[in-house]
């Protein structure tokens, strides 16, 4: 029989259409679930990525090996090693020790007449989460949703759907060994795009909040296109500012890992400013380093000074999120021209300060208006697990329900209880 493209439109969107349904029914059994029965799905799931991490790496070297054409950023996110694998699994095990955030009470009080109010937290209810390449946001999105008692429909790239699929196998294992719906994670068996589209409409109504984690054109295309709420973040365009009180050696380690720890990484840092006055001294040093450890450096006319080997930055790369061993090193005249130049080129993600000044700091850390703002410290740190989250779904640089690194908590809504003895209103 001859299969039309009109033909696979219609089974996408009978398949989507079903896991939108399936999904609601799922987000009724957990929001009654308990905290002990979602904690063992986790530690169930966690223990089955262990126990199957040699297919998962196999899924992997496929994925690995039809993805020729992507780049290296992609290729290194894309990638799973033995060391990856355990700590994806170590990531949700990490989940499953979190306090449970369902039925925290954020707010108590009592009005004079004696009602009792309480706000609570609870699901959101069906998240949809849209990603690229990296196939351990199966896992991490899994099971930040399930602590958090919401049902998850997951898309990731066409490019990691082998490594995806036996990753969330391993995720269904633990659900299901806990005795809670294995329709509570589900995963679009398709590449297809449409099934995105049918995301974006709302699954008729089943999807209450939709999360892109990836490139650019994701985010933008998700936020333009949805007819749900969107938590989504821009890119990283990090920056890390050396003060001329920075301690050298802090300063050099520190640029050092935030740019070439993982390039790839939303997290890394794409600009170096220098304060002039230690430019040709420290500024040297820094650009040195970067240099030997094979990053391509931009600059200004100062930083081209410093080395032959250092080009001319354009107006198009200080707005640039490389994600490659590439950065752009610029000359600024202090702490002002530092803020100025973050509020003008960056993305509200993550910006960090370097100095033993800890007026300067404090200024930096309350002018700089990004989800995460660090002192003497690696932009690399914008990472869910290290905030102690376990896992993150993404690094949120909205200001609207969620910012920063989102995790379980960020993952809830919250309801008002009031409690009376026979009040009515006069």
């Amino acid at each position: 029989m001859l299969v039309t493209a009109h033909m696979i439109v219609s089974d996408t969107a009978a398949t989507m259409a079903a896991m939108g349904v399936a999904a609601k029914d799922a987000a009724r059994v957990l929001a009654q679930s308990t905290a002990a029965e979602r904690t063992r799905a986790l530690e169930l799931a966690a223990e089955a990525i262990r126990d199957n991490a040699a297919a998962i790496l196999v899924a992997n070297a496929e994925d690995m090996a039809s993805a020729s054409g992507l780049s290296g950023a992609m290729r290194d996110r894309l990638m799973l090693d033995a060391k990856r694998v355990a700590a994806t699994a170590d990531g949700v095990a990490m989940v499953a020790a979190l306090p449970d955030p369902l039925g925290e009470v954020i707010k108590d009080w009592t009005q004079p007449n004696g009602l009792h109010f309480q706000r609570v937290r609870v699901p959101i209810g069906v998240i949809g989460i849209v990603y690229e390449s990296r196939p351990n946001v199966t896992a991490d999105a899994g099971a930040l949703c399930l602590r958090s008692g919401n049902a998850a429909i997951l898309r990731g790239g066409s490019e990691s759907l082998r490594s995806s699929r036996a990753l969330h196998e391993a995720m269904l294992d633990g659900l299901a060994a806990a005795g809670l719906p294995r329709t509570a994670i589900q995963l679009v068996p398709t590449a297809d795009r449409a099934a995105v589209g049918a995301m974006l409409a709302g699954l008729d109504g089943a999807l209450d909040l939709m999360i892109p984690r990836g490139g650019k054109s994701l985010v933008a295309r998700v936020q333009a296109e949805a007819r749900v709420p969107v938590l989504g973040h821009l890119e990283g365009l990090n920056h890390t500012y050396i003060h001329a009180a920075a301690d050298p050696t802090k300063a050099r380690a520190i640029v050092l890992n935030a740019k070439l720890r993982r390039t790839g990484v939303c997290g890394s840092t794409e600009t170096v400013l220098v304060d002039r006055a230690v430019m040709t001294t420290l500024g040297h040093a820094i650009a040195a380093d970067l240099l030997a450890a094979g990053c391509a450096i931009r600059g200004d006319e100062s930083a081209e000074a410093l080395d032959p080997r250092i080009t001319a930055a354009h107006e198009a790369d200080w707005r640039t999120e490389y994600l490659d061993a590439i950065v752009n090193l610029k000359a600024v005249a202090g702490l002002d021209e530092a803020v100025a130049h973050i509020a003008g080129y960056g993305t509200q993600h993550t910006d960090a300060i370097v100095t033993e000044d800890a007026a300067a700091a404090e200024a930096f850390l309350a002018r700089v208006d990004s989800a995460i703002v660090l002192w003497n410290a690696s932009t690399q740190f914008a990472d869910g697990g290290e905030f102690g989250f376990g896992a993150e779904i993404g690094i949120a640089t909205g200001k609207l329900h969620a910012r920063g690194p989102v995790g379980a908590a960020e993952l809830t809504a919250y309801k008002t209880i009031v409690r009376g003895s026979g009040q009515i209103r006069p």
